[in-house]
């Protein structure tokens, strides 16, 4: 009997995996994907709404505190398990992929954002924070705020230190998300051998107009929407860059007591309560947890709005296209790539043109037929973005650096 030929053996290794937030959604569907091609071994302190099947679970160990601390320990946690794993227990890698910075081997890496990138944009924005007027009661609400903006400071300075040990390698194989992501690396980095763009995959099922059309009603009463409002939806953490100050302000601007903004992540609420008093918005900006069925909140709003001010992708605008909703987004964030401005979506040049940003959404809530064509255009425009799409390419490049290991082993 001829000895079964092994699968490749495929270690990911992420903090963790869900399909409720847009990197960790993103690895779930590529591992179900590829759970059938290769022998994964899926390295994560915590797993939900996944299929297992086909895949190994290796828990590691998380501790709670500060996100610097934590993604320290877990940096130096998933090594020494591994480590363990490999010399223990025989589970020693073909392939090591990681989306975004894990650890330091890894053979394969997706790059959802680039911390250095993402650093500049924050620090510009403080800079401009810094002319307010003391006194003022925008001044009034950043003390709120700096302890956060501090951490972050150090956070990304960490972070985009060890890019530069991760992605300045040679032999590293790169998934940018978005050309603009690839432009970036490149910027950073200087051109590279392996880099690929692979943009971000679309759950059809999950995300289409019908199933909108399904949810709609109990996700409104759910979330007390009268039925003349208009919910202007925003999903993300790291608010700031995302640009919620911006879509506050142009919220703000209209003027118009029937628009609503859902707000959804895990970001501080205490640091924009402040913020929401200052604009006149109480009782209109409402703070949502993440969800796995994240198309329930789809299903309330009327449309989406994401000015951010750098971001390599960004998956909900994307999936509420899918939905058939209008989305805004900024030539900044790399999703504007897969947008036809003004047919099946909108997109700001400026990612802090409040004004503009303004009028679109005055124009959206009032023009129900402008937001229907819209709507319609943007579901058929992402509906071509699939995660089987997503999965094939990614397995390709997998399959390109196992056939360089291949031909670089000595003959036998």
């Amino acid at each position: 009997m001829p000895t079964p030929v092994r699968r490749p053996r495929l270690v990911v290794v992420s903090p963790f995996v869900d399909k409720r937030h847009g990197t960790e959604r993103c690895v779930a569907e590529q591992i179900e994907h590829l759970a059938g091609v290769y022998e994964i071994h899926l390295y994560s302190s915590r797993v939900e709404d996944v299929d297992l099947t086909g895949i190994t679970w290796h828990r590691v160990p998380a501790v709670g505190g500060p996100h610097l601390f934590a993604y320290s320990w877990w940096f130096c946690a998933n090594r020494f398990q591994r480590w363990r794993d490999a010399k223990f227990r025989g589970i020693a890698p073909d392939v090591i992929y990681s989306p975004g910075v894990n650890c330091l081997d890894a053979d394969v890496v997706s790059v959802h954002v680039l911390f250095s990138k993402v650093r500049e944009q924050m620090a510009r924005s403080l800079s401009a924070e810094g002319t307010i007027r003391a006194g003022s009661p925008a001044h009034a609400n950043r003390p709120t705020a700096w302890p956060l903006d501090l951490h972050r400071r150090i956070y990304y300075r960490l972070i985009e230190f060890l890019e530069g040990k991760v992605y300045g390698r040679e032999d590293i194989y790169l998934a940018a998300v978005s050309e603009k992501g690839a432009q970036d690396i490149r910027a950073r980095f200087g051109e590279k051998k392996h880099l690929s763009v692979i943009y971000h995959g679309i759950n059809s099922a999950k995300f289409n107009p019908q199933r909108r059309k399904e949810l709609r009603p109990g996700a409104r009463t759910e979330l007390r929407l009268a039925d003349d409002s208009f919910a202007v939806l925003f999903i993300g953490n790291d608010w700031r860059n995302r640009g919620l100050d911006c879509l506050l302000q142009a919220v703000a601007m209209m003027r118009e007591h029937r628009v609503h903004v859902l707000v959804v992540g895990t970001d501080s609420i205490a640091a924009y309560q402040g913020i929401v008093e200052q604009h006149g918005l109480s009782g209109r900006v409402h703070f949502f947890p993440p969800r796995a069925d994240v198309e329930f909140y789809y299903a309330a709003a009327d449309a989406y709005a994401g000015p951010s001010l750098e971001d390599t992708f960004s998956l909900p605008p994307a999936e509420a296209m899918a939905c058939g909703m209008p989305v805004i987004t900024t030539r900044n964030s790399g999703v504007s790539e897969i947008i036809h401005h003004g047919k099946d979506g909108l997109v700001l040049e400026n990612p802090t043109d409040a004004k503009t940003l303004s009028e679109w959404l005055a124009r959206l809530a009032s023009d129900a037929e402008w937001r229907s064509q819209m709507g319609l255009a943007a579901a058929k425009r992402a509906a071509q973005y699939t995660w089987d799409r997503n999965g094939a390419l990614l397995q390709q490049m997998i399959n390109s650096l196992l056939q360089i290991q291949t031909r670089a082993r000595p003959n036998r």
